[in-house]
């Protein structure tokens, strides 16, 4: 058995007991969103319930550590980086986990901001803005591991759209509008690149497919959805703006 399939393995068998543990405690038995993020999320709001409630103790033992917002958000910055080196350079189920992790830590700077009550514009403005970063440098390593073929194509809309996802709640917030409507916002974005380069060598070898295969189809899921919603959004913003 391959390891990286080992060790989804034993990953899918804490998430099971996890998902039990936490179904049977009276925060796990109702599907609102619980959160207060808001939105939607594909996977329904009982699972994104489930991951908050699974990382609280990281988020408690980074407050006690003294960890700021800011740290993680560099964190996730530099995962994002070497996601797009490892990219570019063939590593893809290191870029995947790396991918992994900058969500994790993506999340954990919101956490930690909220648990210590420094939640702000500012802090708000750099998370979002550094998040822009952090996609485009994963994507250009994608681009440049697949060169000039049908794969890069998908890379450059699933980036475009990713970035159109993002400025059309941007600005309809800005003329008075807030739409989180839509899929592969991203979380939805970050787990699917991530899990497909993880089980991409793996799945290819048992299928007889080239490397990169399963991270193409991925991205092309990925390209369409963030166009969709972006034009979902559009559409939607301009009806409640009227005239």
């Amino acid at each position: 058995m391959r390891p990286e399939i080992a060790f989804i393995l034993w990953m899918l068998a804490l998430v099971v007991a996890s998902m039990v543990v936490y179904r049977v405690t009276s925060s796990g038995r109702g599907h609102d969103d619980l959160t207060g993020r808001g939105g939607s999320f594909v996977l329904g709001f009982w699972v994104r319930n489930w991951f908050y409630w699974c990382i609280r103790p990281l988020t408690r033992a980074s407050i006690a550590a003294g960890f700021s917002p800011f740290v993680f958000n560099v964190i996730a910055l530099m995962l994002g980086i070497a996601a797009g080196g490892l990219y570019a350079t063939g590593h893809l189920a290191s870029a995947g986990w790396m991918v992994l992790l900058s969500g994790l830590a993506d999340v954990m700077d919101g956490e930690v901001a909220r648990g210590t009550n420094v939640a702000d514009a500012r802090g708000a403005f750099i998370d979002s803005t550094l998040d822009r970063f952090s996609e485009f440098f994963t994507f250009v390593g994608m681009a440049v591991l697949f060169g000039s073929g049908t794969g890069s194509l998908w890379v450059v809309i699933a980036l475009g759209g990713s970035l159109l996802v993002s400025y059309t709640r941007a600005r309809g917030e800005s003329v008075g509008v807030l739409c989180k409507f839509g899929v592969m916002q991203r979380a939805e974005r970050m787990l699917l690149v991530g899990l497909a380069s993880v089980f991409d060598g793996a799945v290819g070898a048992a299928v007889g497919w080239p490397q990169g295969r399963v991270l193409i189809i991925a991205v092309a899921i990925i390209a369409l959805g963030t166009v969709g919603t972006a034009v979902y959004r559009t559409v939607w913003i301009s009806h409640r703006l009227g005239g």
